[in-house]
C-alpha cells in the first residue's frame, strides 16, 4: 500500500522542522565562552604562569650555557 504524496510531505515537513528545533536549541545553549569573572581569571592565571615557566626554563638554559662555557 502506498503513501498518498501529502502525507509523505507531511512527514519530511516534521522531521525538518525536528531537525531545525534541535539546532535551534543546541545553538541557544551552547557555552560560547566563560560567562564569569571566575573563568576569565583563571584562564589569565594559567596564561600566566605558563609565560613565567618559559621565561625560568629560558633563564635556567641560559645560565647553565654559561656555565658550560665558564670553567
Amino acid at each position: 500500500m502506498r503513501r498518498p504524496p501529502q502525507t509523505i510531505q507531511i512527514l519530511g515537513s516534521v522531521l525538518v522542522a525536528l531537525a531545525i528545533v534541535a539546532v535551534a536549541i543546541a545553538v541557544v545553549t551552547a557555552h560560547f565562552g566563560p560567562t564569569s569573572t571566575a573563568e576569565l581569571e583563571a584562564r589569565e592565571d594559567v596564561v600566566k604562569e605558563r609565560v613565567e615557566q618559559r621565561e625560568e626554563r629560558r633563564e635556567a638554559r641560559e645560565e647553565a650555557r654559561e656555565e658550560r662555557l665558564d670553567p
